[in-house]
């Protein structure tokens, strides 16, 4: 078969030219029998160049297509994870990793939220136990499940560091509600007032004032006992001791301020006080005549623990300043009988003209109630400057 010996076309024996490419055909039929057949095939390398091409192109799109969604995903999955919706977060972080498969953030979150499904199960389970009044067992998983988040931070783990804190303290709450249930001794309520106070909520401050309010009062009449033995040194020890559970109590400082000025009184004066004392009685109708304190009120009433409490207010009609002002008085039942004399301070213990002052007393070994108990003001000392 003849050819063209340029472009490889069929021709016949007769032309002169090619009827393809339009050449002067050889007149030798020997030239018009080989074939080129490199120019047929010159298109195909371009071909699948191209191919190729089209082929990247089309891979980059579908990538950067994917690419946008999986970003896309994962920003759906954060918003979720900041409602605290891990479980749906969870769902669209793996959705994200589906459209592409090396997306480190992506799964570095999803695995994540498995620890975020771990510590809300944990967090649920803790709730059992404090239904069930577990409350160790309950702060012990509370204390365990934070531990697990000290190699973590970010906006999502202080949410659950926040979740985990409201645990604890409904938790703590509930357990030292339940022991105050139990009429605790001071000791017990020394230890529950600083679990108290590390509850920081609403609900816990009037728990906290309560136990607090206790301890002033116990430490209150234990160190005015101690005072009027003029066992100054264990009086203070006393005041000093319920000031670490209650430092800013206007009682106890005013009271620590008396203890210091009686014993300086006791141990600087105490001839003084002798011939005070064989002449008290002339000094206390003198005292009585001028009336430099009067006695503004004084009742008993019961504290929440049922305890006898006296409590009362004076105020200063001299016209200089009087201190260490002892209000003692007497309590004695209805039908007449007496149960005891006891000597309170005031405070604040200096009064100046015209200023009153208060005082108060809980007994806690008497075991009759406010309504059957009467009491009467013996006397009221005081000094002056």
């Amino acid at each position: 078969m003849l050819h063209c010996p340029y472009c490889g076309t069929s021709i016949k024996e007769d032309e002169s030219y090619c009827i393809k490419c339009g050449k002067k055909l050889p007149e030798d039929r020997f030239n018009r029998m080989k074939k080129k057949v490199g120019k047929q095939f010159w298109k195909l390398p371009a071909i699948v160049t191209g191919c190729v091409l089209l082929s990247i192109v089309l891979l980059y799109v579908t990538l950067e297509i994917r690419t946008a969604k999986a970003k896309d995903l994962y920003n759906k999955g954060e918003e979720k994870v900041l409602n605290a919706e891990y479980q749906e977060a969870k769902e669209l972080f793996q959705k994200a990793i589906d459209y592409k498969h090396n997306f480190n953030q992506a799964q570095h979150s999803l695995e994540f939220m498995d620890h975020a499904l771990s510590i809300r199960a944990s967090l649920e389970e803790s709730t059992q136990f404090l239904k069930e009044k577990k409350y160790q067992a309950a702060l012990d998983l509370i204390n365990n499940t934070e531990n697990t988040l000290k190699d973590f931070d970010g906006p999502a783990i202080n949410q659950l560091i926040d979740e985990i804190a409201a645990n604890r303290n409904a938790v703590k709450l509930k357990q030292v509600t339940e022991s105050l249930k139990k009429e605790p001794n001071i000791d017990q309520l020394k230890i529950l007032l600083w679990d108290a106070a590390s509850i920081d909520t609403e609900e816990a401050e009037p728990i906290t004032k309560d136990i607090r309010d206790q301890i002033i009062n116990y430490t209150y009449t234990r160190a005015n006992e101690q005072l009027n033995k003029k066992q100054f040194n264990d009086a203070k020890l006393i005041v000093e001791d319920g000031l670490k559970y209650a430092p800013k109590s206007e009682k106890l400082t005013s009271l620590q301020t008396t203890i210091d000025k009686e014993q300086v009184s006791f141990e600087t004066a105490q001839q003084k006080r002798i011939e005070q004392a064989m002449t008290s009685a002339t000094k206390e109708q003198q005292v009585n005549e001028n009336d430099a304190v009067e006695l503004v009120s004084i009742k008993t009433t019961s504290d929440d623990q049922g305890n006898l409490v006296v409590k009362g207010k004076v105020k200063s009609v001299a016209t200089i300043p009087v201190n260490s002002i002892m209000v003692k008085y007497r309590l004695r039942t209805k039908d007449g009988h007496e149960l005891l004399t006891n000597g309170v301070y005031v405070y604040p213990d200096e009064l100046y003209p015209d200023e009153s002052g208060n005082f108060e007393f809980t007994h806690f070994d008497i075991d009759y109630k406010a309504k059957d108990v009467e009491t009467d003001v013996e006397k009221i000392t005081w000094y002056t400057d």
